[in-house]
C-alpha cells in the first residue's frame, strides 16, 4: 500500500476512535473506565503524531494555514475534556453527561476533518507529499503513544 496517503492513514484512525466510543458509551464501570483510557491515549498519541505532520506542513502554507490552527485549537479543547473526564468516576451521571458532550465534539471534530479540511488540504498537497507525511505519521505515532503512557504532556494545566 505505498500509494495511501496521510488522509486515507488518519481517516482509518478515525474509524477506530468512532468504534471505541461506541463500546465505551455501551460499556459499565470499571470496564468503561479501561476502555475510557484507551481511547485517550489512542487519541493522544494520534492528535500529536497528526499535528508534527499534516498540520505542520499545513501551518507553512498560507492558504491552508487556519484550518490547521483551528483543528490544533480542537484538539486542546478535547484534551482539556479527556482530562475532565479522567478526574471523574466512569459510573457516575456526571461522567456519563461529560463523556456525551466529548463523543459529540470529538464525532464532530473528526467529521470536519474527513469533509472540509482533508480535501482542502489535498488540493494544496502533492500526492508525494501526502504519502511523505502518511510515512512520517505513522513513525510518530508509537512513540507518541508510548509518551501518553508515560504521561508526558499530559494534564499539563497552562493556558
Amino acid at each position: 500500500m505505498t500509494d495511501q496517503t496521510i488522509f486515507k492513514r488518519l481517516k482509518k484512525d478515525h474509524d477506530v476512535h468512532r468504534e471505541l466510543l461506541e463500546n465505551i458509551e455501551q460499556a459499565k464501570g470499571e470496564q468503561r473506565g479501561a476502555l475510557f483510557n484507551n481511547f485517550r491515549m489512542e487519541v493522544t498519541a494520534h492528535a500529536a503524531a497528526e499535528e508534527e505532520t499534516l498540520y505542520a506542513t499545513m501551518l507553512q502554507k498560507p492558504d491552508l494555514r487556519h484550518d490547521g490552527q483551528h483543528s490544533v485549537a480542537e484538539h486542546k479543547e478535547l484534551d482539556d475534556l479527556m482530562s475532565e473526564l479522567a478526574e471523574m468516576d466512569p459510573a457516575s451521571s456526571a461522567w456519563s453527561e461529560k463523556f456525551k458532550k466529548l463523543r459529540h465534539e470529538y464525532e464532530h471534530h473528526i467529521d470536519e476533518e474527513e469533509e472540509e479540511m482533508f480535501p482542502a488540504a489535498a488540493e494544496g498537497l502533492s500526492k508525494e507529499t501526502e504519502v511523505q507525511l502518511k510515512k512520517k505519521f505513522e513513525e510518530r505515532k508509537p512513540a507518541e503513544y508510548q509518551r501518553a503512557l508515560e504521561g508526558t504532556d499530559m494534564d499539563d494545566d497552562r493556558e
